[in-house]
């Protein structure tokens, strides 16, 4: 573990933070270009829930299409950059990290990257072919449906990047538990309280029917499982092997 002052600490951070700056601008040039081709993959849970129904997808300002366009490459930006400004987050926390914990962290980072394309991927394979039909025929009928194209894409790239961050659940868990703030046997303890945690959530973020709801409640239940075998399969033996070391050096 290298020691490095407060100074040194803020240095490097304004470095990183320099670096994961740069990376967004590059890829949000490069999104850009092809910011109308993310346009029509999002568009298309949306085409195809309106397909059969009487309904159009609209905009309604001159620069609604333009500002649409701007926010996509924002948000795919995001997406695009996600490796390396992983890389940077790493390279940044890892100076602080003796060698073991180098070793049984430097995997997950690799995991963390897989677990946000597995959001991403989730929240437009089955959150978005789900909950759109649903949310277009809730309520009032014999009304055609007038979608905002703006509005449809800023909350669908939104939706899939939070869902990519949500992902990162484990991660968080692994983590803490490195830090020491909590360990398998308080994750456990916590498990109801993280399913209705979850079940909150999964309510505001779904149409209101219980089929929506568990096809989000559940994954989020496996990723906390996963963290929980995580923590004891990863942490545990690691926080053991360092404490029977320090007993020999002191003996």
């Amino acid at each position: 573990m290298k020691e490095m002052s407060f100074m040194e600490h803020l240095e490097e951070f304004r470095t990183r933070l320099i670096r994961v700056l740069g990376i967004l601008v590059i890829s949000f040039c490069i999104t850009y270009n092809f910011s109308s081709e993310i346009a029509e993959f999002l568009l298309v849970p949306v085409r195809t829930a309106l397909g059969g129904t009487a309904g159009k997808i609209v905009f309604t300002g001159l620069m609604d299409k333009v500002m649409a366009e701007l926010q996509i490459a924002f948000w795919s930006c995001i997406f695009l950059a996600s490796p390396f400004w992983f890389r940077e987050a790493w390279l940044f926390i890892k100076p602080g990290l003796y060698e073991a914990e180098v070793r049984a962290i430097r995997p997950f980072i690799t995991v963390g990257f897989l677990l946000f394309l597995a959001g991403v991927a989730f929240g437009y394979y089955v959150v978005f072919p789900l909950t759109i039909p649903i949310m277009m025929n809730v309520g009032v009928q014999g009304v055609d449906a007038m979608l905002n194209l703006p509005d449809y894409l800023l909350l669908a790239s939104k939706v899939l990047v939070f869902l990519g961050i949500l992902f990162q659940l484990p991660n968080v868990m692994l983590i803490l538990g490195f830090m020491g703030v909590v360990t398998k046997y308080s994750l456990r303890s916590w498990r109801r309280y993280m399913a209705v945690f979850f079940a909150v959530a999964a309510a505001i973020l779904t149409p209101p029917d219980i089929f929506s709801m568990m096809c989000v409640w559940i994954p989020m239940m496996i990723l906390y499982e996963i963290g929980i075998l995580a923590v004891a399969f990863v942490v545990h033996p690691y926080l053991k092997r360092k404490v029977e070391a320090e007993n020999q050096l002191t003996l």
